[in-house]
């Protein structure tokens, strides 16, 4: 068992990046209010026109960072849960997180231990924890294949092959534009 305190000091320390369970797969993570920890984690997965996904306990976490209450309200019947909603992003501040993009993909995690930690550390930018056009890792033995000492610290979670990543949809209008399927399905309307 993992102690979320002892993962939120850590990643609380300046510029860390770690590689910990999420609600969905094993994940890279790092702070969100930490632009060195983020450019760190994007330099990671050679990231430049694709952002992560931000994890946050509740929409008060994200409003906090820079968000528009607005067009979070108007998805928030998807969570707690493993969906990811593309949504606009009008704060400048926040090009570091988005890289310079509109919008970036947004969760409210089901998930007791993950929420333990956003409760210490704020939102976490996360993304799957493998280098590009690879399978996301499923234990942290493949997660140290990839990134091996480049990681400040691993998390083991066991073995995750059994979870699906998270179901990413974008909702325009009354639309719902299905991203990629994941954990819940969920059809376009």
């Amino acid at each position: 068992m993992i102690d979320h305190i002892h993962v939120a000091n850590l990643l609380n320390k300046a510029s860390t990046v770690a590689v910990m369970p999420t609600d969905t797969v094993y994940g890279l993570v790092a702070r969100a209010k930490d632009k060195n920890a983020v450019s760190r984690l994007y330099a990671l997965k050679d990231r430049q026109n694709k952002p992560g996904t931000l994890l946050a306990l509740d929409i008060d976490q994200l409003v906090e960072l820079g968000f528009k209450r607005k067009y979070i309200k108007a998805v928030e019947q998807f969570w707690p849960g493993p969906v990811s909603i593309i949504i606009p992003v009008v704060d400048s501040n926040l090009d570091y997180l988005t890289l310079g993009l509109a919008d970036i993909a947004v969760r409210v995690p089901d998930d007791d231990f993950v929420s333990s930690v956003l409760k210490l550390t704020g939102p976490l930018i996360t993304t799957s924890a493998n280098l590009p056009a690879q399978p996301p890792a499923t234990n942290l033995s493949e997660a140290r294949n990839y990134f091996g000492e480049k990681i400040d610290v691993y998390f083991d979670g066991g073995d995750l092959s059994n979870r699906l990543p998270s179901t990413i949809i974008r909702v325009i209008d009354d639309q719902i534009d299905v991203i990629r399927q994941g954990a819940v399905k969920i059809d376009g309307i």
